[in-house]
């Protein structure tokens, strides 16, 4: 296993390359590829393992009752999966984790991501920031829902976006459709309403990017 990829990993950012190849020294890496449409843990079967994506993209689907579904942010490289559900109570994945594109996933058991957390305290640390922040996202994305017009909703996930990132470009997760779908509205109205808020000044709108150009005015879309 290269331990430059790993170093790009959520979990082990915060541990130099010389530290990280100890840690892992004699451990078992099952590194595996998935290709475009492949799911890599699927809703609501047993979670006994936690994936970390070293290539390509993985897509969240969750799926309803009435044959509808709705699409979860996209993982990147470094992004870890399904770590909240292997180590809840119920042990289910919440969703359909899906490869969005050709990708490589580090599979990691349980018992060995707790393995790696009781040699290095840093692990611990890191996993723990990755379950809060999966939390503070379902609680900003429960703001979202409070919003009914499709110009507030938009309006509000790219001030969102911006925060956390500390940016003014924001990167559009996967594509328009996407991003509709994840804010539960249709691409052809939330393209509609990009348009409007671009004419306005508030945003240059070129997927797969937009850029904020006037926070202010876009804060006083939220009322």
């Amino acid at each position: 296993m290269d331990c430059q990829i790993l170093t790009k990993c959520a979990l082990f950012r915060n541990i130099p390359e010389e530290d990280l190849s100890k840690l892992i020294q004699g451990f078992e890496c099952n590194v595996r590829t998935f290709e475009k449409g492949e799911t890599v843990f699927r809703f609501m079967g047993r979670a006994e393992s936690v994936g970390i994506v070293l290539e390509g993209s993985i897509a969240g689907i969750k799926p309803f009752p009435d044959g509808s579904e709705m699409s979860v942010p996209l993982r990147r490289q470094g992004d870890l999966l399904g770590q909240a559900a292997a180590f809840s109570a119920m042990r289910r994945y919440p969703c359909d984790l899906v490869a969005n594109e050709r990708s490589k996933v580090l599979i990691l058991k349980r018992e060995e991501l707790l393995s790696l957390m009781r040699k290095d305290s840093r692990v611990m640390e890191s996993f723990i920031i990755a379950i809060a922040s999966v939390t503070y996202m379902l609680q900003r994305r429960l703001e979202l829902t409070g919003f009914r017009g499709i110009a507030q909703k938009a309006a509000f996930w790219l001030l969102m976006k911006s925060e956390e990132s500390g940016e003014k470009k924001i990167r559009i997760p996967g594509s328009v459709s996407n991003w509709a779908s994840l804010m539960n509205v249709s691409r052809p109205s939330l393209h509609r309403e990009l348009r409007k808020m671009e004419e306005k000044g508030l945003i240059s709108y070129a997927p797969p990017e937009i850029a904020i150009l006037d926070s202010r005015g876009l804060r006083a879309l939220l009322g």
